[in-house]
Formats: structure tokens, C-alpha cells, sequence
């Protein structure tokens, strides 16, 4: 298929938005065979069908590389909770939190759990999301994880969507194992973990490194083993405070470090050392109304990329708006509208280990969006409004 008479901003580098005035580009399967002036297509391509984009700004597709989309029940008690004084580490050692998220996620079915995440799935998609990346951690027992991993499968055969799985074992200590967390990471975190590789349930590996959840000794110890299943890791990390989770998850050559308010610089050079790409979630930033934002000078200066998410979940980021995500980007962190949208494309593909995404060049994967915008720092810079007019999934309208 030939897409014509578009405004092509194709993200070929980070340095600008690589735009084409009157472009074209030539669909080959899934995969993209050229792009170009208009003007300049090879005489080989114009005899392909034509699809006219009257004008349409064509960008790469949207990519949500951290989410915890499947859960059960919802945490609205706990945001008024909130905003009448209690903090996020109160609510969680008073058995809130991720906890009572678990004992909902636990009672659900899958059938329950699948409907409730497609809804949440599904405006992601009416926003121009053709990949998303989902988390376990809502079980922390063995048959909840599992349940949990295989819902985010089928996700993908439910929608035109594709997804990648984290294995969230090491999200928080379980009740039963109040005070014993060594115990809990040996007895059930890691032989889930082997289990869910077992049924091909898991793409990366992830865990919540901070002081109400898994220090980096015991997260050590998770990484070692998804090492030796040959699995990629990454990290929740920094977030409330600073015990050394970005260093740990450079140690290991993490796809990324989440969250990261408190990183330092010192550790924005050990993330550019082991090419691991931060990921900033302005959702949980807002929700818990942080006022420590993550070092985004230092990650520029030392050529940190720099990834966005939604981080939809029950708790702290309840928030299933890619657009809504790079307004906050650039209002909270003072990102560019182009690092926002690098960060929902070609960065946030980088944290997924997905090469081939989230540019506009030949032999990328023909993941597209088709806006109704002059510019690209429109869909960045509009709060509460969506101008997409169609989806490209695969190369298929």
C-alpha cells in the first residue's frame, strides 16, 4: 500500500522530528519499504494501491512500555485517604495499597480480570497504542501470578494490539510473609518466576526496589535467576527514595529504570554506561502529588534516553492516557514536546528491547498514527483532547 499526501514526522534521529512536507510511504507487509518526499517515490511504488491522508500527520504509533493494566477491584477510597493527609508508604504498612490490590486481584477470575483490562486497554488503543507492556505483581502467590500473566496474553488475541509481559513477583511482601522477605523472594517469587518461564508466560523480569518493598541484595537475587533463563530485567526504582535500585539495574544491564525521581547524577552516567534507558511515569508523580522530580538535565547531558508511560494502575498512576502522559511529561518534568513523543515511540520501544519500532524508516515495523494536527507538538501540548483519525497496526489500516 502506498499512504500519500501526508505530513511525515518520521523521528529518524532525536534531535528533531524529522519532518516531510508532501511525504509518502510505501507499506510492504508489516514492514515499511520507503519513505520519502512524494515527489520522489521510485517509479516501482506507484503502481501500488493508494490511500490519500489528506494532509494527516503521520507519526509512529504509540508505545506504553509500563503499565499494570490487569488487577482487580479499584483503589478510589484510598485517593481520598490521600488527599486528607495520608502518604503512599502509610497506606501500604497499614495493609493498603498494593496489598489490598492483591486480595482483589486474587479473588477475580480471569474472565473478570480480562474484561476489566480490555476496557482500560481499549482507550490506550483509541489513542494510537499498538504496544504495551504489562506486569504481573498484583498475585504474590504462585496461581495469582500465573493467572495474572496469562490474562495479559490474551490481551493480544482479544485486540489488535501487541503486548510484552513483566514477571512482577518482587512487587511487595504478601501478609503472610509480614517481615520475612528473604523467605518470601525464595519460596515463592522465584519458583513462580521459573514457572511462569515454563509456560512461556514471561518476556522480562521486574521487581519494586525501594524500602517498603525489596532492597537490591534481595533483587539481586531475582535478576541472577531471571539471568539464567536467559530473560531481560528491569526496574522500579528511586521512586520514593534513593537506596540504589538505578545502580543495581546498570549493574545488570537493565532495558530500563522506572520511575527514578531520586536518581542522582551519579547514576544518570552508570544508566548511559550500561545503555539502559529511563523510564518517567508522570502519572504516579502527579497522583501522589511528589514533588521530587526525576533528574531529566543530567539524563540529557549524559545521553540517558529518556522513555514515558502511563503506569496505569489502581494506586498510584490510575491512568490509561498516552496523550494525557506527554502533557504531563512536558508541564511537571519540562520535557520538549520532542522528547515526549520520542519517549511514547522510539525510547519507550528501546525500554521494551524492541528494535525496529518507533521510527518512520525503511524496514521499521509499519506501526502508525495518523493525526489531525499541523504539528507534532500539538499531541503533547492538548490537554483532555485525542486528534487521531486512524490506526496503522502492522500495516494494516
Amino acid at each position: 500500500m502506498l499512504l500519500t499526501n501526508a505530513k511525515i514526522a518520521t523521528l529518524r534521529t532525536d534531535d528533531d522530528f524529522g519532518i516531510i512536507e508532501a511525504g509518502a510511504i510505501v507499506l510492504d507487509g508489516a514492514r515499511i519499504a520507503w519513505v520519502g518526499a512524494a515527489g520522489e517515490l521510485p517509479g516501482e511504488y506507484q503502481v501500488r494501491e493508494t490511500q490519500d491522508l489528506d494532509g494527516g500527520l503521520v507519526t509512529p504509533a504509540l508505545i506504553d512500555c509500563h503499565t499494570h493494566v490487569v488487577f482487580g477491584g479499584n483503589r478510589a477510597a484510598e485517593f481520598e485517604l490521600r488527599l486528607n493527609g495520608a502518604s503512599y508508604e502509610e497506606l501500604a504498612k497499614a495493609g493498603g495499597g498494593i496489598a489490598s490490590t492483591v486480595a482483589a486481584t486474587r479473588a477475580a477470575s480471569e474472565a473478570e480480570l480480562l474484561a476489566d483490562a480490555l476496557r482500560r486497554v481499549d482507550a490506550m488503543i483509541a489513542e494510537g497504542v499498538t504496544l504495551i507492556e504489562v506486569k504481573s505483581g498484583y498475585g504474590l502467590d504462585r496461581g495469582t501470578e500465573l493467572k495474572m500473566l496469562r490474562v495479559a496474553r490474551q490481551l493480544a488475541r482479544r485486540r489488535p494490539i501487541e503486548v510484552r509481559t513483566s514477571f512482577l513477583g518482587a512487587h511487595a511482601v504478601p501478609p503472610d510473609h509480614t517481615g520475612n522477605a528473604d523467605a518470601y523472594i525464595d519460596e515463592v517469587c522465584i519458583p513462580t518466576l521459573r514457572a511462569a518461564h515454563g509456560e512461556g508466560l514471561v518476556d522480562a523480569v521486574d521487581g519494586f526496589c525501594e524500602g517498603i518493598a525489596f532492597d537490591t541484595v534481595q533483587m539481586a537475587r531475582v535478576f541472577a535467576v531471571a539471568h539464567e533463563l536467559g530473560l531481560p530485567v528491569k526496574l522500579h526504582a528511586e521512586q520514593l527514595s534513593h537506596i540504589g535500585g538505578t545502580r543495581l539495574a546498570a549493574a545488570h544491564g537493565a532495558l530500563s529504570a522506572d520511575h527514578v525521581e531520586y536518581a542522582t547524577e551519579a547514576d544518570a552516567r552508570a544508566l548511559a554506561a550500561a545503555g539502559t534507558t529511563a523510564v518517567l511515569l508522570p502519572g504516579a508523580f502527579y497522583t501522589l502529588r511528589e514533588t521530587q522530580a526525576p533528574p531529566i538535565q543530567a539524563f540529557r547531558d549524559h545521553g540517558v534516553p529518556m522513555a514515558l508511560a502511563t503506569d496505569c494502575n489502581p494506586g498510584s498512576s490510575p491512568l490509561s492516557s498516552p496523550l494525557l502522559a506527554m502533557n504531563m511529561a512536558c508541564t511537571l518534568f519540562r520535557l520538549t514536546p520532542l522528547e515526549a513523543l520520542l519517549g511514547m515511540t522510539a525510547h519507550a520501544a528501546r525500554a521494551l528491547g524492541e528494535s525496529g519500532r518507533g521510527r518512520i524508516a525503511r524496514g521499521a515495523i509499519a506501526d502508525l498514527c495518523v493525526w489531525d494536527a499541523a504539528h507534532p507538538a500539538e499531541l503533547a501540548y492538548r490537554i483532555g483532547f485525542n486528534p487521531l483519525r486512524s490506526r496503522i497496526f502492522g500495516g494494516a489500516p
